[in-house]
Order: C-alpha cells, then sequence, then structure tokens
C-alpha cells in the first residue's frame, strides 16, 4: 500500500475507523493482537486506541450504508501510521486478518482542534 507523504500533517493523528464485520471474534481476537505486533516490531510507541463504540442507529446517512463499529486510535504522527500502513511486517503479519475479519472498512485520518 502506497500512501500520500502528509507532509503538511503536523502532530498526533486519529484515524476513524468505520468497521463493518465479517467476524467481530477475529478482529479483536486476532487482528487487533497482530496489529500491536507489528508496531512492536517497527518500535512505534503511543499508538493508542481512544474510542470503540457500536453503532446503535443510522441518523443521517444512506440507508443502506450500516456500520457495525467505530473505532477511533490515535499515532503519535502520520508518518507513524505511515510507516505502520506501507511495512512488510503489516502487510504479512496482520493484514490477512483485518482481510478477513471486515466486510468493509473506511479510514480517515484526522486532526485533534480545540473547540
Amino acid at each position: 500500500m502506497k500512501l500520500p507523504d502528509f507532509e503538511n500533517v503536523q502532530g498526533p493523528v486519529l484515524m476513524l475507523n468505520m468497521l463493518k464485520f465479517k467476524d467481530r471474534a477475529h478482529y479483536f481476537e486476532v487482528y487487533l493482537p497482530a496489529f500491536q505486533k507489528v508496531t512492536e516490531q517497527l518500535g512505534i510507541k503511543n499508538v493508542k486506541p481512544r474510542l470503540l463504540s457500536n453503532v446503535v442507529a443510522n441518523i443521517l446517512a444512506p440507508e443502506t450504508e450500516t456500520w457495525d463499529a467505530i473505532l477511533l486510535v490515535e499515532y503519535p504522527s502520520a508518518q507513524a501510521f505511515k510507516t505502520i500502513a506501507e511495512s512488510e511486517a503489516y502487510q504479512q503479519i496482520a493484514n490477512p486478518h483485518r482481510l478477513e475479519a471486515t466486510a468493509e472498512l473506511r479510514l480517515y485520518m484526522t486532526t485533534p482542534f480545540e473547540l
């Protein structure tokens, strides 16, 4: 997977994962531990889940657009996310489990701001 450089993105990023599962248990019991193993192998610290929530109602979206859960994960930088996602370790160790566990996924990179 080749991602943009994100050179204009400064500081921590929050990745919003919109998840539709094929196998919820596989996602949590196999994919997430495999992902953690990759971050450890790459020496990337401070990758932290910030919110995990079930989607219980579709309020302002097409009726056909349904999600099972959202997961918000903080990365120390956009470059840290890119390093993980593009790594051979992720492609070999974690990504096959993500593909097995998810039927559909949307991923948005966001940056926090003060209200």
